[in-house]
C-alpha cells in the first residue's frame, strides 16, 4: 500500500536535515529537527516528503527510528530506483528542508501487546526502523525480560544500519545498562554469504533460531511478537504466530502479536 498525499505544505511542516549517512548503494539514514507539536510512541510512523515538480507535497509513510524521547527525528530509507520520492530524498544534504507532518500513527507499539516475558521483533529490509526506536526506549526494557531482534536482508550492507544501532546500545544513556545480556540479535542474509543464511521464517519453522538462542518455541504465556516487512514476510509470520496459538493485537485491543501493514509494497527490499 502506497501512502501519498497532495495538499499545500504549511511552513510549520518543514524541518531541517541535521545529519545523514549512506549504507552501501541501497540504503541511507538521516536525522531532521523535530516538529514542536509532534508527540509519538516509539514504533510509530509519520508522513514525510518533498515538494513535487508542481510544488505539491509528495509524501510517504516512514517509521521513526529514533526513540520518543529524542530531540531530533531519525529515519532509515531504501533507495528505490526511479522512486518518485526516494530518488530525490537520497540526495538531500545537511541544511536542506523536508516536509514532516506532525501526526504519528502505527501498530508497532508496546500498547498493542499484552504483558509477557519475551519480545520478538522480526523484520526485513527497512522494516528494522521502528524496532530501532523501540530498542532505545526504556519502557521496552521495563516490560520485557528478553528482547530478540531478528532481521533478514539480502546483503551485509543492508544489515549494517540495524547492527549499528544494536552495537551502540551498551553506550546508550538511558537503556545501556538495562539491555545488558537481555538483547539477542539474530541477523540473516539471503544472497550474500554470512554466518546465518536464509529467510528468518525458515529459521523459525525449523526451530534453528530457538536452538541457537536457547529459547523454547513461541507460547502464549511467554512470547510477544512484532512484525514489519514485505507482504510475504508479514503473511508467513502471521500464520506462524496463529499456529503457535498467538492472537493478533491492536491499539484498541492488545494481543500477542502485532503487524505493521502500512509499508507493504512501498520501499521494501525483495529478499
Amino acid at each position: 500500500m502506497s501512502l501519498t498525499e497532495s495538499s499545500k505544505t504549511a511552513v510549520e511542516d518543514l524541518e531541517t536535515v541535521t545529519s545523514l549517512r549512506h549504507f552501501g548503494e541501497r540504503n541511507f539514514s538521516f536525522r531532521v529537527t523535530r516538529p514542536r507539536s509532534l508527540r509519538f510512541r516509539s514504533g510509530e510512523f509519520v508522513m514525510i516528503g518533498l515538494p513535487d515538480a508542481e510544488g505539491k507535497p509528495l509524501l510517504r509513510a516512514y517509521s521513526i527510528s529514533s526513540p520518543a524521547w529524542d530531540d531530533d527525528l531519525e529515519f532509515y530509507s531504501i533507495k528505490v530506483p526511479g522512486g518518485a520520492l526516494t530518488s530525490r530524498l537520497q540526495r538531500i544534504e545537511v541544511g536542506d528542508q523536508i516536509i514532516v507532518r506532525p501526526k504519528a500513527v502505527g501498530t508497532l507499539v508496546l500498547d498493542g501487546l499484552l504483558p509477557a516475558k519475551r519480545l520478538w521483533m522480526i523484520c526485513s529490509g527497512t522494516g528494522v526502523a521502528p524496532f530501532c526506536s523501540l530498542l532505545r526506549d526504556p519502557e521496552t526494557w521495563e516490560r520485557y525480560e528478553d528482547v530478540v531482534l531478528a532481521h533478514t536482508c539480502r546483503t551485509k550492507d543492508e544489515l549494517a544500519y540495524g547492527r549499528l544501532v544494536v552495537e551502540s546500545l551498551p553506550d546508550d544513556p538511558l537503556v545501556g545498562e538495562a539491555c545488558g545480556g537481555r538483547l539477542h540479535y539474530y541477523p540473516t542474509s539471503t544472497r550474500e554469504e554470512s554466518p546465518r543464511m536464509g529467510r528468518i521464517t525458515d529459521h523459525i519453522r525449523t526451530g534453528d533460531i530457538f536452538n541457537r538462542l536457547g529459547f523454547a518455541s513461541w507460547t502464549k504465556e511467554v512470547d510477544r511478537v512484532m512484525i514489519c516487512g514485505s507482504m510475504e514476510l508479514n503473511t508467513d509470520l502471521m500464520q506462524i504466530c496463529k499456529s503457535s496459538g498467538l492472537d493478533e493485537g491492536s491499539n484498541s485491543r492488545p494481543g500477542d502479536f502485532v503487524v505493521e501493514k502500512a509499508f507493504v509494497g512501498e520501499g521494501m527490499q525483495p529478499l
